[in-house]
């Protein structure tokens, strides 16, 4: 069979692995294994923990500004000694004890606008967590449906590498039977080098795929289950 032949083979070959691909990539597509990766990255992603930190201490301001409330009202008090002649005794105030109560009015105007503040704060940190935690899930999802592309073009040049060592394997019979030239018997092990090249790279970018997702999920895909 001439070169030409296997060639046209081969690019048909190609085409119908391609949309092959592209039919089953989101059937490759696991949404219950994603929300796990999610869930994982929510719980491991140290920034995820700082933004939680930041909503913690935040609560913690709101507690203190309540309390502070209590800080308008002091009271105190006053004993003296019925034996105790160096101290006098107010003649308007004939008690062995005295007390006083008194209100900072100052400060009952400046404690509302301090729970609103740390309110608004506590807010802030809320929203700041919202929106990276929205931001992380699309990165998740990204990154997870990336590696499952690398996947797809990893088994489909696969596929496409064996049925080119089959041809080579053809070809090189028929040269040795003397039914095929020297320079297409060359170019099929060009052809099946190249193949084996791209085979390797794609199978580097399907590694680097998953370590990038592992790098947000914080553990290896292989331990979530």
């Amino acid at each position: 069979m001439p070169i030409k032949h296997y060639a046209f083979g081969l690019l048909l070959f190609f085409t119908i692995q391609s949309a092959r691909a592209q039919e089953s990539l989101s059937k490759d597509v696991d949404y219950a294994y994603l929300d796990k990766l999610i869930a994982v990255c929510k719980a491991n992603y140290p920034k995820i923990k700082m933004y939680q930190a930041h909503i913690d201490a935040a609560e913690t301001g709101v507690k203190k500004a309540k309390l502070s409330y209590f800080d308008i009202f002091n009271f105190s008090y006053l004993y003296v000694p019925k034996n105790d002649r160096a101290t006098p005794v107010s003649a308007s105030f004939p008690f062995t004890y005295q007390f006083g109560f008194f209100v900072n009015i100052g400060a009952i105007l400046q404690k509302p606008a301090m729970v609103k503040q740390a309110k608004s704060e506590l807010s802030s940190a809320e929203y700041d967590k919202q929106s990276f935690d929205l931001n992380m899930e699309a990165e998740v999802k990204k990154r997870y449906f990336t590696y499952i592309q690398k996947k797809a073009v990893y088994r489909v040049r696969s596929n496409a590498s064996l049925d080119v060592e089959s041809m080579l394997e053809s070809v090189k019979k028929r040269f040795e039977m003397g039914q095929e030239t020297l320079e297409k018997y060359n170019q099929m092990l060009v052809m099946q080098t190249d193949h084996a090249q791209n085979l390797l790279n794609t199978e580097s970018e399907v590694l680097i795929a998953k370590s990038s997702l592992e790098e947000l999920v914080g553990q290896k895909l292989e331990d979530i289950k």
